[in-house]
């Protein structure tokens, strides 16, 4: 990787407050392209990510190297005045502070948006929550399942005859994260034509909304209640998971009319393609349930490996779902450096996703694991505050750092 050129995002300063998964992404995210991302956390505690994703047998998170990664600790007690002070000193020095708390903690302690640009004008502040700042429900506690929920993508997600499913990820949180992390680099672009910050306002729940396509229209205009359908959309085929001859499940996506005319032909079913029950995007969908059954049978007369070769080879979109063990000697992840290894000090190698998106000139980079606790306190607070070492210790002694 070319990083003569620097990463693009090595001239911001990041003050990332709050903790678990919401706010922390979009630090992830902003020091993957370079931000010095300055993680404050509790003294002695720190960030429950810390604990959250432990692994047998090593007693440690799995999760803390990979959201914390290209960050650095310093602690803090935000609940004191003292604490609170050493916030300012480093607004005064930030592009950026991110948080994650419930509204108005900040105002309680004192870090109004009105207070930190008193100290520091050009400060773009970024705030993850469930609901946003404003709203009847802006001060509820609201965890990503909640905005999962609230947001329309619980309800629709799952089989039908069962309540509403979840993905395995934290879904929520990471959108709004990322939609954040968006909404961030949008203001700091605004801030070079005004020289001024504004606050960057990113609720879970609108987040996950944003995902649900013409979920409200189809409702608002027609009275169409999307529900669960399992592995298929409503009225899109064919694009389902099919069953091969070694026992296999091969996802096939062959839903537009050109695709599903190639499908056919890799068949040997051009009957099909003309067929007024299969010709039309709305025929296959009101079909769904007839075509997914005549596929079916065909895929299980055939073993994986050559199915797939041969509807690639046709222009079918096709493919395995893959688990993590997949993804480690896929050939494609490999060449793409899809997962990149860095060193763990407890546990060696260590595997995780690498930065996207890509870059073709500045690309990110993953420079290092998530940091101990507090491990940059003296080269922030002295090196980049300059506080003495008589202020460390008497700091230090008081519990605030």
């Amino acid at each position: 990787m070319d990083t003569s050129q620097g990463l693009p995002l090595d001239d911001l300063r990041v003050i990332e407050l709050g903790s678990l998964l919401a706010g922390p992404f979009c630090g992830q995210l902003l020091g993957d392209f370079g931000a010095e991302v300055i993680k404050v956390e509790d003294p002695g505690v720190g960030d429950p990510m810390r604990q959250w994703g432990r692994e047998k047998p090593y007693g440690i998170s799995l999760w803390w190297p990979v959201v914390a990664r290209n960050k650095k600790s310093i602690t803090a007690n935000l609940r004191l005045k003292e604490g609170q002070d050493l916030i300012r000193k480093l607004v005064a020095k930030a592009d950026v502070l991110l948080e994650n708390f419930r509204p108005g903690t900040l105002e309680g302690w004192g870090l109004s948006p009105e207070e930190l640009w008193k100290i520091n004008p050009r400060l773009v502040i970024t705030r993850v929550t469930g609901f946003g700042q404003t709203g009847p429900y802006s001060t509820r506690a609201g965890f990503g399942s909640i905005g999962e929920a609230m947001g329309g993508i619980r309800y629709i997600t799952g089989d039908p005859d069962r309540a509403p499913a979840r993905a395995g990820v934290s879904l929520g949180d990471s959108l709004a994260a990322t939609f954040a992390t968006l909404g961030t680099l949008v203001a700091l672009h605004n801030r070079e034509r005004t020289g001024r910050g504004q606050v960057v306002d990113s609720a879970i729940y609108e987040a996950v909304l944003s995902l649900t396509e013409s979920l409200v229209p189809e409702w608002q205009i027609a009275g169409y209640q999307r529900e669960r359908t399992g592995p298929t959309l409503p009225n899109v085929s064919p694009s389902n998971v099919y069953p091969t001859q070694d026992g296999e499940m091969i996802l096939i996506a062959a839903n537009a009319d050109g695709v599903f005319r190639r499908l056919c032909e890799a068949m040997n079913r051009n009957d099909l393609a003309s067929d007024e029950k299969y010709s039309s995007h709305s025929a296959r969908g009101a079909n769904m349930e007839e075509l997914d059954g005549i596929i079916a049978k065909w895929t299980t007369t055939v073993d994986a490996d050559p199915l797939l070769e041969l509807l690639h080879t046709s222009g079918v979109p096709a493919g395995r779902i893959f688990r993590a063990k997949d993804m480690m000697n896929d050939p494609h992840f490999l060449s793409r450096n899809a997962i990149v290894k860095v060193q763990h000090e407890e546990l060696g190698e260590f595997a995780m996703q690498n930065v996207f998106p890509r870059l073709s000139e500045t690309p990110g980079q993953v420079r290092h694991v998530g940091p101990k606790l507090g491990e940059h306190n003296k080269e922030i607070y002295q090196s980049l505050l300059g506080l003495s070492d008589d202020e460390m210790s008497s700091l230090s002694s008081a519990s605030i750092i």
